[in-house]
């Protein structure tokens, strides 16, 4: 029986995650971080995309994608291939590298938006131990664009600042702080 078709609306923005098969590093070397990339942008060099937040980390990664003329799944399944393929010819590999398809959860609104960019910026922190210190320590993240050069396309965005309920010229350092939070302080 073939598998059901992604839903997918050009305007949303997906909360995208990539796991490796039976949690195994997918990125195991600084080259494989700098391969990813290279293949994030081969795929974008095709069908264009907007990235506004994304952590890559050693068995799975996360994307906020928005892909506004081709369909998420030919974004990711451009993606994935390009990557699973450099990865098996370096490494030696046979069988599947990832876990199943991606799981994607659209974001309806800005506070969707807000929220799962803050959830990926956080992973490094959020592990059981946590791998750096603070965010912007983590090379892997999005998070350090926004925190020394905010304006870096395709992969930096000022739409996630412009998000915030108050626009202004502290935009990005709003967004900072915003991320920066931990759960007590954003209840309180």
């Amino acid at each position: 029986m073939p598998r059901k078709r992604r839903a997918w609306s050009p305007d949303l923005f997906y909360h995208v995650v990539m796991r490796g098969n039976n949690r195994q590093e997918i990125f195991q070397h600084a080259e494989d971080y700098a391969e990813f990339f290279r293949s994030l942008y081969y795929t974008y060099d095709r069908y264009p995309f907007e990235i506004v937040a994304y952590c890559i980390m050693n068995n799975h990664y996360h994307l906020l994608i928005r892909s506004p003329n081709e369909s998420l799944s030919k974004v990711m399944g451009t993606l994935n291939k390009r990557y699973s393929d450099y990865f098996k010819r370096k490494y030696h590999y046979c069988g599947h590298l990832y876990e199943s398809r991606y799981f994607a959860e659209a974001t309806m609104d800005a506070k969707g938006i807000l929220a799962a960019s803050r959830s990926i910026h956080r992973t490094p922190i959020a592990t059981e131990k946590p791998m750096v210190e603070r965010m912007e320590h983590y090379p892997y993240s999005s998070y350090y664009l926004y925190k020394t050069n905010p304006i870096i396309s395709p992969i930096g965005s000022t739409f996630l600042p412009s998000c915030m309920p108050v626009y202004s010229k502290q935009m990005i350092e709003d967004y900072c702080l915003f991320c920066e939070q931990d759960e007590k302080e954003m209840n309180d």
